[in-house]
């Protein structure tokens, strides 16, 4: 894929209270970290996996410390996100197992292919459900046949009321969260024209076109939806 800005930009200000602020929302990310790691936990000892989106690597060092064996390579286009990403793994001890690429997907070198992907609130950012579905098949391409993806993206029915009502939820959980009313605002108006905001059936049927077989959705936390699946068998590798 080409370039693709999303809608927040996480200069050094925003990505040094990223973390402040998420960890008071700490249960919701452990309950996804911890279904991670029971879906990917027949993988090989020696496993690489592939983080797209990274950000300040929240999953990765949680994988690292649950899998000591594991090798990672982090994928992040915000330089400040990296960074945090880069600190934190020489404070864990785990940097020697870990490759950065600062940049996008279609920038990354080729390498052997990756036993899993992990790709957290990072497709909901492509518009146009093509440019979705081409990232999804960049991501398949890097992996081996019947390797695992989890994603996990902001996912609802707009025209519906529970989404309204989700929304006021969401709202609420932002403010115990300590994030400023401004920022809360432009979240909220993000969805639809800065995040798209599809209804679950439309983002795993979007994942399931992209060479991996149907998505299984394995956890919702209010917007947020998470889905596992596996490369198709039958796909053959790409460039």
């Amino acid at each position: 894929m080409q370039n693709q800005e999303s809608a927040i930009v996480f200069d050094e200000e925003r990505a040094s209270t990223y973390d402040k602020r998420a960890a008071k929302l700490a249960p919701l990310r452990d309950t996804l970290h911890l279904l991670t790691r029971l879906i990917l936990s027949d993988l090989p000892t020696d496993a690489r996996i592939l983080c797209v989106g990274i950000g300040t690597g929240l999953e990765l060092i949680y994988l690292a410390q649950e899998f000591p064996q594991w090798q990672f390579t982090a994928v992040e286009p915000a330089s400040a996100m990296l960074d945090i990403c880069r600190q934190k793994a020489e404070e864990y001890g785990i940097v020697s197992r870990c490759t950065w690429h600062e940049g996008y997907l279609d920038s990354l070198p080729a390498s052997a292919p990756f036993d899993a992907a992990t790709c957290l609130l990072v497709s909901h950012f492509f518009m146009q459900q093509e440019e979705r579905r081409k990232f999804f098949s960049q991501i398949a391409s890097r992996l081996r046949p019947q390797g695992y993806l989890v994603s996990a993206d902001l996912a609802s029915d707009m025209s519906t009321l529970a989404y309204q009502e989700l929304c006021e939820i969401w709202t609420r959980m932002l403010k115990y969260a300590e994030y400023p009313d401004a920022d809360i605002e432009k979240f909220l108006t993000a969805h639809g024209r800065e995040a798209a905001v599809l209804p679950p059936h439309e983002v795993a049927s979007i994942i399931a076109s992209s060479d991996f077989d149907p998505p299984v959705l394995f956890l919702q936390t209010l917007l947020m939806h998470a889905w596992y699946t596996q490369r198709t068998s039958s796909v053959g590798d790409k460039p």
